[in-house]
């Protein structure tokens, strides 16, 4: 089963969260798991990084799937975004990776499970 890490769980990671290390341990522990980051997920954490931080950062994110955005995920990612965005203030950024979790299968794990109330997604909490 592909798990789509949402970029909240990888920053507290980063920031040495002992809870988020426990996570990503027992996610890698499982063979039947495939670690997936969604494009923009990736950007996140890229963009902000720090000089001093990138080595580490690219190593973590070297351990995931970053599956690219095409015109099928931009344009259900589109319509989640009007759909969502008045009620639940969904960002791209999260319109993008539930469109993108819909169209290849898989879950969420997240720490901002109200950024996906979609009712056909699969959404689990980080911890």
């Amino acid at each position: 089963m592909r798990v789509y890490l949402d970029s909240d769980v990888l920053i507290w990671h980063l920031r040495g969260h002992t809870k988020a290390r426990t996570l990503l341990k027992s996610l890698r522990a499982d063979p039947g798991r495939q670690l997936c980051l969604g494009a923009l997920q990736r950007a996140e954490i890229v963009f902000f990084a720090r000089p001093a931080e990138l080595p580490h950062t690219m190593l973590l994110i070297s351990l995931f799937e970053t599956i690219p955005v095409d015109a099928g995920i931009v344009d259900l990612g589109g319509e989640l975004f009007r759909s969502w965005h008045p009620s639940h203030g969904i960002d791209v950024a999260d319109a993008l990776l539930a469109a993108t979790v819909m169209k290849t299968g898989g879950k969420i794990t997240t720490l901002n499970r109200k950024h996906f109330p979609m009712p056909d997604l699969v959404v689990e909490q980080a911890w």
